[in-house]
């Protein structure tokens, strides 16, 4: 099946599952999962509407951002070194994936010297899985209360990765407590901190994710095939 094909079954989904819940299918948005993909995939789905697509490696992006149309918003969604943030600043619009103060200074440090704010969300483990990044649910309130402190980077919201279940329905308390670790965060009013986006949900689990409040769902596999690692 062709990425438009696939493209078009998401989208439906998408929508079907925000009706479900009660929201504007609106309210969620696509991200597209490139990484390991080619230019030409890429160029697919943008030729098909699809406007945000999500990288995990610093020089992918970088490679992929100089060669694909410059109206296409990039979000950077895996663990991201701080010695790698300098090759990206200024080139994407969102980095999900802020889960420790030394890596948001140094976005902050390198968006400062463009004159530029780097929206940012914070990764929350809520499995507290090893093999995960993301800050404690103990710790995120006092993360965010830092982070906001520096004026060139705006916490936007929480991101988070549940454990893997064959059956979606796992992954749904992991999904409600991120949301419910947002409501908190938006009561505390911390200054400069807004909880506009949830980014959870991937290829086997989104609809039970937008069902639990995502804004952000990060799909790969299901539009652009199994991946293939060199």
């Amino acid at each position: 099946m062709s990425v438009a094909e696939n493209l078009g079954k998401i989208r439906e989904r998408i929508r079907q599952a925000a009706l479900r819940a009660g929201r504007e299918p609106d309210a969620v948005r696509l991200v597209a999962v490139s990484k390991t993909k080619p230019a030409a995939a890429i160029e697919e789905a943008f030729a098909c509407g699809q406007q945000i697509f999500g990288e995990n490696y610093v020089q992918e992006l970088v490679g992929k951002k100089g060669e694909l149309p410059p109206e296409i918003s990039w979000h950077f969604i895996g663990n991201l070194q701080s010695n790698k943030v300098r090759q990206i600043a200024g080139m994407v619009d969102l980095i999900h994936s802020v889960d420790r103060l030394s890596l948001a200074a140094e976005i902050d440090r390198q968006w400062g010297a463009l004159g530029k704010v780097c929206e940012v969300l914070i990764q929350v483990n809520i499995s507290q899985e090893e093999t995960k990044g993301g800050t404690s649910s103990d710790e995120l309130f006092q993360l965010v209360r830092d982070v906001a402190k520096l004026s060139n980077l705006r916490v936007v919201g929480l991101m988070t990765m549940p454990p893997f279940f064959d059956d979606p329905e796992g992954a749904r308390p992991y999904f409600r407590e991120l949301r419910e670790l947002a409501r908190k965060l938006e009561a505390a009013a911390i200054p400069g901190v807004s909880m506009l986006e949830l980014s959870m949900g991937m290829s086997g689990d989104f609809e039970a994710a937008i069902e639990e409040g995502a804004t952000l769902v990060r799909v790969g596999s299901a539009l652009f095939g199994e991946r293939e690692y060199r």
